[in-house]
């Protein structure tokens, strides 16, 4: 198939947002998420790899450092599309495979994510590459 996972680099942005869009659902605006990769990408508590298939990018993941006063540290998942066209080919395990190579280079102490609860699917897919359910919650949002 030809597929690559890589760190992201300038020229990824129009891939990345489109999954974003398509995929997850989100109507961030274009202009805000390439003034969010510029930010996020320089900064060492986040990492940004994605899936690229002949020069297309297809799928991407975000991770972050996780840490709070009351469990050791992880890394977390903010976020992980594949385009549908190339789901179920391995990209998605490639790409969390490469958050948990970043985890244990950096000593944390495994992977945390959240997922919608609407998000079967993807629940069936994380609970294959050997995560387990652990607590459901409410997410509380406060905007201005």
């Amino acid at each position: 198939m030809g597929q690559v996972i890589r760190p992201y680099q300038a020229g990824d942005e129009q891939g990345i947002w489109q999954l974003n869009t398509k995929v997850l659902g989100y109507a961030f605006p274009y202009e805000d998420t390439v003034a969010k990769l510029a930010t996020l990408a320089q900064d060492p508590q986040h990492r940004i790899l994605v899936a690229e298939v002949h020069q297309q990018v297809v799928g991407y993941i975000h991770g972050t450092q996780y840490d709070v006063l009351y469990a050791p540290s992880y890394k977390d998942i903010m976020g992980l599309a594949v385009a549908e066209a190339y789901q179920h080919r391995g990209l998605g395990r490639a790409l969390l495979a490469g958050i948990e190579a970043w985890g244990k280079e950096t000593g944390a102490a495994g992977v945390r994510l959240v997922s919608g609860a609407e998000r079967l699917a993807a629940h069936a897919f994380y609970e294959g590459c050997g995560y387990q359910r652990k607590k459901g919650q409410v997410n509380f949002r406060k905007t201005w």
